[in-house]
């Protein structure tokens, strides 16, 4: 993998970058103050190019480009399917929006703004991340020495037994979400940049995990039956409802960083957190309700083609009954 991502072209083209990134002062890696309303022009400057943010996603998509050709080359007639490039892509995309662009800028001073950087996070780039199959992308570019001594025994190994059980996964997400939005880790990352960072770890991580058996892309301990994975969405949904109206109707406002920005534009404090806790409502049981409706169609798919199987294999043995009845008849 060191050859794969570190060599060639790829590499010289990226050292630059890198290079600029580390550049850039270290003003722009903390929390500034009030940075006034916002305006059409903020679309094109209030972008950041946090090096902890763009380095890691330039990394990831590079990494996954380039596993994908060697894939493809090694494997022309079993390509790696294309939408699963398009997904990881759109799963970094999403990444850079929710942390580089103007929403970052502004995540700090409406709570309305940082509940949709955590939908970001949490409901759009972590599926779209778990869609791009990652684990099946490097057990297939990995060497079978690699496959067999390091990433078969990471992915049997008892701590991801227990990381990856339906139970634990749906259970982590909820305490991060539940957890981060009432103690005081919420408002200690809205002054504090590197526990800001922390926590967005945390929502991505235990998103990540709560999304890979629901989207069953990547081999893993434990397979959720369609019917299972059905149940686990459904289950999942009224954590996140019933966090966005514990939020939206709240009479006080829940964080004292909110209260005593003395921000003079915009919403008052507590009706951008009645504001934050709809957007987390009603996101939250829009991502839901669509991937209940992918789960059930692609069950049903499922279904279908099962059938298909059956009736062809009964078919078959119908012919081969058919066959040595005449040779008995003979």
């Amino acid at each position: 993998m060191t050859r794969l991502v570190c060599g060639g072209t790829a590499r010289r083209a990226l050292v630059p970058l890198v290079l600029l990134l580390l550049g850039l002062p270290v003003p722009v890696l903390a929390h500034g103050p009030d940075p006034g309303p916002p305006d059409v022009g903020l679309i094109v400057t209030g972008w950041s190019f946090h090096v902890e943010v763009w380095l890691p996603v330039l990394l990831a998509g590079w990494a996954y480009w380039a596993a994908m050709r060697r894939v493809n080359a090694a494997h022309p007639t079993n390509p790696v399917p294309r939408y699963r490039w398009w997904a990881w892509l759109g799963g970094l995309a999403t990444l850079i929006v929710a942390l580089a662009s103007p929403i970052e800028r502004y995540d700090t001073t409406l709570f309305s703004v940082h509940m949709v950087q955590h939908l970001l996070l949490a409901f759009v780039a972590a599926p779209l991340l778990m869609l791009g199959a990652p684990i099946t992308l490097l057990l297939r570019v990995a060497t079978p020495q690699g496959r067999k001594r390091i990433i078969l025994p990471i992915l049997h190994s008892r701590v991801m037994k227990v990381l990856a059980n339906p139970l634990v996964t749906w259970g982590l997400f909820a305490l991060v979400m539940w957890g981060s939005h009432f103690s005081p880790l919420f408002d200690a990352a809205l002054e504090d940049p590197f526990i800001h960072f922390v926590e967005h770890g945390l929502f991505l991580g235990t998103a990540m995990l709560f999304w890979w058996p629901v989207i069953g892309a990547d081999p893993g301990p434990y397979r959720l039956p369609h019917a299972a994975r059905v149940g686990y969405l459904a289950l999942g949904m009224p954590f996140g409802t019933f966090l966005g109206l514990a939020i939206f109707s709240s009479t006080t406002v829940m964080y004292p960083h909110y209260a005593t920005l003395g921000r003079t534009w915009g919403p008052p404090p507590l009706e951008d957190q009645a504001l934050a806790g709809g957007i987390m409502w009603v996101g939250g049981d829009a991502v839901f309700l669509l991937a209940l409706v992918l789960a059930v169609a692609v069950w049903l798919r499922s279904e279908e083609a099962s059938a298909k199987r059956v009736d062809a294999q009964l078919d078959r043995e119908a012919l081969v009954g058919d066959g040595s009845g005449g040779v008995e008849r003979t």
